[in-house]
Order: C-alpha cells, then structure tokens, then sequence
C-alpha cells in the first residue's frame, strides 16, 4: 500500500453549484457553451473526468482538472456560465492514482 500510495499525483476537485439565475431565459445556450468549452479542456488534458449532476439540489457537477488550483481556477473564472453568474464553484486540491478510471 505504502508504495502504490507513493504513486499518487496532485489533481484539482470542482464542485459547481447553480444559481437562481439557471432558471432565466437564455440560461440554457450558455450552458450549452458551458458544456461545449468542457469537451475543450478534456481534449487538451486539462480536464479530465466530468460528472454532471441534475436531481433536486443545488449542485450541478463535480469535475477533477490535472492542472493546479490557480489555473483551474483561471479556467472556470473564464467559463461562459460562471462569468454569467449561472454556476459557482469550490475548488479543492486533492491527490489520485494515474489510470483511475470509471468504465468498469
């Protein structure tokens, strides 16, 4: 366990909240831009795992970025929706193992 655990690298958590203003017209199309500028950032290893949450919270996704706190950061305060003041954001430095993955 000890040497696995010697492998395991720096990565950043995103936990993305809505707002009310999710809910106003128009809301929709800058989402999708949201979405669209996330497939971005997976194709330049910026971005590397996307989970999407849509029930009765208020929480709209959790995202885990190979970049350090202050470009991620940079990231999602440059995002359309964020900017928009549709989504905030928690940002948490965490540590994993490469190769983890979800298709199981």
């Amino acid at each position: 366990m000890r040497e696995r655990l010697n492998t395991a690298k720096p990565y950043t958590v995103v936990i993305l909240h809505k707002t009310p203003k999710r809910d106003e017209p128009g809301a929709d199309e800058v989402v999708w831009e949201h979405g669209r500028r996330n497939f971005e950032l997976r194709r330049e290893g910026k971005l590397l795992i996307v989970c999407p949450i849509n029930d009765s919270s208020d929480l709209r996704g959790l995202s885990i970025f190979s970049t350090g706190i202050e470009e991620t950061a940079r990231l999602m305060d440059e995002d359309r929706a964020v900017k928009a003041g549709i989504f905030t954001y928690e940002i948490h430095a965490t540590r994993s193992f490469p190769g983890d993955s979800l298709s199981k």
